[in-house]
């Protein structure tokens, strides 16, 4: 405003005439009355900061979102050790997920739906209001339940990255399983030896892997939403640990990641067959999917 050409004795002489009103600590707005959502959206954004962003709940509705009603405090993104400043409109939070490349090219600062459907199930105030705002970002087209897909596949740990794996499989067709039949004839399809499933291994024989080629000492776990769950982390720990300790190579194959990326993943398990001794023909390089 001071850069447009007012001073400072003008802009406080519209304030106390209350033709003009102060929204936060950085922003006024040069009407009275009631402020209509575009506005507060905006003011949220600049009470944040120079790289703020509406997210979560907020980042859908700037998207579009419809039919829902938006809180009224207004979610904003900043990343870590930026300067943070809360208003009764603007919620600024730091995040150590903000990234530039997040941030949707047009409109006021917002990320792109399918980040902000991630955070918003991350963040609700339930599970039930989570996986709500997900599935609505889907079904009103904002954006599609591959792209939802990809963004949870950047979320490492979070109390609700079970939740998320579930919700997403759902969108993705209800796919919550991937049979044992579907991954030999995935590996087949990809000229990949077949592998021998649900083997038994350890010292013992009570570590039962997903599939395993015996030959190179190639093990592949197929995670599904069960293990993130409390109940399966240790069994899941203590057989990878007992496979490492017999010089088997370990690779994590997420339900998710199977349905989203399945060519970035199987060629993963191509690169360690290769490695451990396995004689696959070369051939050249193909887009994921």
């Amino acid at each position: 405003m001071y850069a447009a050409g007012s001073t400072r004795s003008q802009v406080s002489a519209e304030l106390r005439a209350g033709r003009w009103q102060r929204t936060g600590p950085q922003t006024v707005v040069t009407f009275s009355g009631p402020l209509p959502r575009d506005t507060q959206q905006w003011v949220a954004v600049l009470e944040g900061g120079l790289r703020a962003a509406l997210d979560g709940e907020a980042g859908l509705e700037a998207a579009g979102l419809e039919g829902w009603r938006p809180s009224v405090r207004i979610r904003v993104s900043v990343p870590r050790g930026a300067r943070v400043r809360r208003t009764r409109l603007a919620d600024v939070r730091q995040t150590r997920r903000w990234d530039a490349a997040d941030v949707a090219p047009t409109g006021v600062p917002h990320t792109r739906p399918e980040v902000a459907a991630v955070r918003a199930l991350l963040w609700a105030r339930s599970d039930t209001q989570g996986a709500l705002l997900l599935t609505m970002a889907v079904q009103q087209g904002l954006t599609s339940a591959e792209r939802v897909a990809e963004q949870a596949l950047r979320v490492r740990r979070d109390p609700r990255r079970a939740l998320l794996h579930a919700t997403v499989l759902d969108l993705l067709h209800g796919a919550r399983t991937l049979s044992e039949g579907e991954f030999v004839r995935a590996c087949r399809e990809r000229g990949l030896p077949e592998p021998v499933v649900n083997a038994r291994r350890g010292p013992d024989g009570r570590h039962v892997v997903d599939a395993v080629w015996e030959e190179w000492g190639v093990v592949v776990e197929i995670d599904g939403v069960q293990h993130s769950w409390a109940t399966h982390v240790v069994a899941d720990a203590l057989r990878q640990n007992a496979l490492t300790l017999t010089d088997h190579v370990v690779l994590r194959l997420p339900l998710l990641g199977y349905r989203a990326a399945p060519g970035e993943f199987f060629a993963q398990i191509e690169c360690a067959l290769r490695a451990s001794g396995c004689p696959l023909p070369h051939r050249p390089a193909t887009a994921a999917g």
